[in-house]
């Protein structure tokens, strides 16, 4: 059976007003779904198909058709209007009261998510403090499509800025909720479950740095979690950096926009203070964040192999990684994680991105040049040297940062392992000069004592350099 019908056909254009607004769609058929959809929770005679308590666990397979087509049906505002006026919100208010059976809920939160892509819909969905409540309820829900639908239904409600400080109170004012999505980040192997999850904790701390702030200082106290007997059950003691890094590794190879949604989660985190503490003083001092992100750089995003344009597709996820890496780095310098013997590679990589957006930065004013006569081109344009800049200025500071803290030894290591050499040299002083010169500067002392042939090379391209030393 397919997870979603298509909707019916309907005989409505033949019955004079029982068409929904403009659509072909029956009012009456509409209507006899949702009387059906009222028996099967409140039934008025024991139904033989129903638990020992007296609530169905499963649907039969035509209410669940027919309860499919509403939810593809509800994508259609004037159903999803007609919806609204026949108080369907309170109908499934009913639903996650009373019934026992998982694809329902699914199902009915599934149809909210759709009624609120529509603004006055949405506004009327999350004025409903009763609703809203009951809704943030379902995050700790045991099952997986259903929080899928519920973060969809969340994260549509948090991306209409009429109503997104609405739901920031309301979480901000249910610790469950932090608990809840913790739990889903560090035990869920759903990966869709959990790029939905990450994006809606994205948005939330986007829209609200004390949020954020409570959430990092968050996992003294505990809180009823999923169960799916209903009985309480005690959850552990969560911390949200550990959460967001299990949920990192779970989703960084089957998707590549999950992973993207994460490493900002962890770039969001280090704005504050309190966020990068978080981070670097883990039991672990960091260290696993650290080797996450370092693998991530150095053996999967912008690799050797990898056309340079592979820069263009991956600039905002290396831009969060770089961004983390930096804070890490210029807080946590006596962690042995940072010690420069083991981060060569590490360097060779930021050089090595450099060097793709040079290509990438060539190859865009070519296309300027060709599409001079289109304005859209010349706007995308533009828009993508405004994310390579962010990426570059990211790039540069943790390269700047690293090169002042090489030694002779790990120089020489550089060299020898094919990380340093004339041509990836000259691309890092092209990129952080002037802005860096101080680091240029110490990097090249330290260079003439483990190459003074390539430091000499080097003075002779960069003038600049020979005139100060």
């Amino acid at each position: 059976m397919d997870r979603n019908p298509s909707p019916p056909c309907s005989d409505a254009e033949e019955e004079e007003g029982d068409a929904v607004g403009n659509t072909v769609y029956s009012k009456h058929w509409l209507f006899s779904v949702l009387t059906r959809l009222i028996e099967v929770i409140a039934p008025a005679e024991p139904d033989p198909a129903a638990s020992p308590e007296g609530a169905r666990t499963e649907l039969d397979e035509e209410m669940e058709n027919d309860i499919c087509k509403v939810w593809d049906m509800s994508m259609d505002e004037d159903v999803a209007l007609f919806l609204q006026e026949f108080n369907a919100p309170d109908i499934f208010m009913g639903v996650f009261a009373k019934s026992k059976c998982p694809r329902l809920t699914e199902i009915c939160v599934g149809i909210l998510g759709n009624m609120a892509c529509f603004q006055d819909i949405c506004m009327s969905i999350s004025k409903d403090e009763n609703l809203g409540q009951v809704l943030l309820q379902r995050l700790c829900d045991s099952d997986s499509p259903t929080l899928l639908e519920t973060s969809r239904l969340l994260l549509t409600c948090l991306s209409q800025p009429e109503v997104a400080n609405v739901w920031v109170e309301r979480i901000r004012e249910n610790p469950s909720v932090y608990d809840c999505v913790c739990f889903i980040m560090s035990s869920s192997t759903n990966v869709d479950l959990l790029v939905k999850v990450g994006e809606v904790v994205d948005k939330l701390f986007d829209l609200d740095e004390e949020l954020m702030l409570n959430w990092i200082k968050n996992g003294s106290c505990r809180s009823v979690g999923p169960s799916v007997d209903d009985s309480p059950e005690e959850l552990p003691d969560f911390k949200i950096v550990p959460c967001i890094l299990e949920a990192a590794k779970q989703v960084r190879s089957d998707n590549p926009e999950g992973l993207d949604v994460y490493m900002h989660i962890l770039q969001l985190l280090t704005t504050v203070d309190e966020g990068i503490q978080a981070i670097v003083q883990a039991p672990d001092g960091g260290k696993e964040t650290w080797s996450l992100l370092y693998d991530l750089v150095c053996q999967e995003l912008c690799q050797p192999d990898d056309p340079p344009i592979i820069v263009q597709e991956q600039k905002t996820v290396l831009a969060s990684i770089l961004s983390v890496l930096s804070a890490m780095f210029a807080s946590q310098t006596e962690q042995e994680y940072t010690r420069m013997r083991k981060n060569m590679p590490l360097i060779g990589s930021l050089i090595r991105i450099l060097q793709y957006m040079e290509g990438c930065g060539k190859r865009a004013v070519e296309n300027s040049k060709e599409s001079e006569q289109e304005e859209t081109g010349r706007t995308d344009v533009n828009e993508e040297d405004f994310h390579l800049k962010i990426l570059k200025d990211i790039c540069c500071e943790l390269l700047s940062n690293m090169l002042q803290e090489l030694t002779k030894e790990n120089t020489l290591e550089g060299l020898h392992q094919g990380h340093l050499n004339e041509e990836t040299c000259s691309c890092a002083f092209q990129n952080l000069l002037p802005l860096y010169f101080a680091s240029v500067e110490s990097f090249l002392e330290v260079l003439r004592e483990a190459d003074q042939t390539l430091a000499d090379n080097l003075e002779k391209r960069f003038p600049s350099l020979k005139v100060h030393t």
